[in-house]
């Protein structure tokens, strides 16, 4: 696949980034993995916690260098981002994955070829892809919204971000970032990210949406275009349920069409793989 030339190397020697037209804080590059030193810089972040704004300041116009904005959380990690389990040399390439197949093969293992009912509507056979959503807004300004709804009371979303410090990451578009750090927060799910990234990208496409926030378990997405009906999003929470069974399930009684009301008309996604 081809990939983009990676600005992040040039940050050792010009940490600010004025030579990308950029005025970064004091960050770190990092390039440990769990299998050792990768061959160059898998991300950069910010030494301190994020804040309202921060997004838009500098995640934009990292945008136009090659870099794009997420918030990591680096709650009880003393080394950073280091302290994290990635591994980019067990990732794939997203767009090598068909998402319908991704998703059907996912719940074809969840629900083992039986009806429960925590999914109904829907039965042992794959439900198939949701109409997209109609759009709301930019689906750049959407995530700039949401990015500063996590800065702005972490306390809110300490479920899923408790210390959200700004990271950018080479990588072509917001889907694929996970798979760009080696991001295995659902390891115990799925051994490889960039299948994952496969439905993000498709989200990207119908919905809107663009990875916000990662922990070392947790993600975060903002969404530009949601569903404005019921039927539709229990479609899209039966996609919910196949990538991230434990975001329909231990979001409250009802199941999946409980868990799709919320979808309705909502701005952010959040899903975390125990």
């Amino acid at each position: 696949m081809a990939t983009l030339p990676n600005p992040l190397p040039g940050l050792a020697t010009d940490p600010s980034g004025r030579s990308l037209g950029l005025r970064l804080p004091p960050g770190r590059l990092v390039d440990v993995t769990d299998d050792g030193p990768w061959h160059e810089p898998l991300l950069w972040h910010a030494e301190k916690p994020s804040a309202p704004g921060t997004w838009k300041a500098l995640g934009v116009p990292a945008a136009r260098a090659g870099l794009l904005p997420v918030l990591v959380d680096l709650a009880g990690c003393r080394d950073g981002l280091a302290d994290w389990e990635l591994l980019p040399g067990e990732v794939s390439y997203p767009g090598d994955h068909e998402v319908e197949d991704v998703l059907a093969e996912y719940w074809e293992e969840e629900t083992d070829g039986h009806v429960d009912e925590e999914i109904e509507p829907f039965g042992a056979d794959w439900p198939g892809l949701a109409p997209a959503g109609v759009q709301t807004a930019d689906p750049e300004t959407r995530a700039a919204q949401v990015a500063d709804a996590v800065n702005r009371d972490p306390s809110t979303w300490a479920e899923w971000i408790e210390e959200p410090h700004l990271a950018l990451v080479p990588a072509r578009r917001s889907a694929d970032i996970p798979a760009a750090i080696g991001w295995t927060g659902p390891l115990e799910y799925e051994g490889d990210v960039a299948r994952i990234c496969a439905v993000l990208r498709s989200w990207e496409d119908r919905f809107g949406v663009r990875v916000v926030a990662l922990g070392p378990d947790t993600l975060v997405v903002s969404v530009a275009a949601p569903p404005t009906g019921l039927d539709d999003a229990e479609i899209l929470a039966a996609e919910h349920y196949a990538l991230c069974p434990d975001a329909v399930t231990q979001s409250g009684p009802g199941g999946l069409r409980t868990y799709a009301k919320e979808l309705v008309g909502a701005t952010s996604w959040s899903f975390w793989w125990d």
